[in-house]
């Protein structure tokens, strides 16, 4: 994968109420929210046709989590932006790669303290050389399966995301749901 350079910036974020209904305010995305204030996240894993999810490596600079592996993408959802659209930004950016998401709702949301989380699940084989990472985002990407996870979320390597969390997320990864249907 290739290298690029980004500026960062502060980044403002729409914020909503316990329904995900929007309030018609702003915060930066790090400040402390009130009670009843969230804010949407987005992530991207993508899996390849043999099952394996590509990860990204986190830099040594960031904030929350440095030098752990997380999966494919991950980041929030700015000020006027969908859910979609920051998913999409937010692989461009940290992956220098186009991903178009027309068509695709979030396999899960997952409510977190200060918000909403929503996971998009994509199968697409791509070439890491194909990438250009953000250097002020991510260090390296690789094809990991989920033993291999599992054994770097063991290690302290991942984000210590549950391990059946990330189980869950292999299996919706073909975009199943909770049933399957034989």
């Amino acid at each position: 994968p290739k290298r690029c350079n980004r500026e960062a910036a502060m980044e403002i974020v729409d914020v909503y109420d316990e329904n995900r209904q929007a309030t018609g305010r702003t915060m930066e995305r790090y400040a402390d929210p009130s009670s009843g204030s969230y804010r949407t996240v987005v992530h991207v894993c993508v899996f390849n046709r043999t099952g394996a999810m590509l990860i990204q490596k986190r830099v040594k600079e960031k904030r929350i989590w440095p030098e752990r592996w997380d999966v494919t993408i991950g980041g929030g959802v700015d000020q006027g932006e969908t859910s979609r659209q920051a998913a999409e930004r937010e692989f461009r950016e940290e992956l220098g790669y186009p991903l178009d998401l027309r068509g695709f709702r979030p396999a899960l949301t997952v409510n977190f303290e200060g918000g909403f989380d929503d996971f998009y699940l994509l199968i697409r084989d791509i070439d890491l050389g194909e990438l250009t990472l953000q250097r002020e985002e991510v260090s390296e990407v690789r094809w990991a399966t989920i033993p291999e996870i599992l054994g770097m979320v063991d290690r302290e390597e991942f984000i210590p995301y549950c391990a059946s969390f990330l189980r869950f997320l292999y299996d919706m990864r073909r975009g199943g749901g909770f049933f399957t249907t034989r």
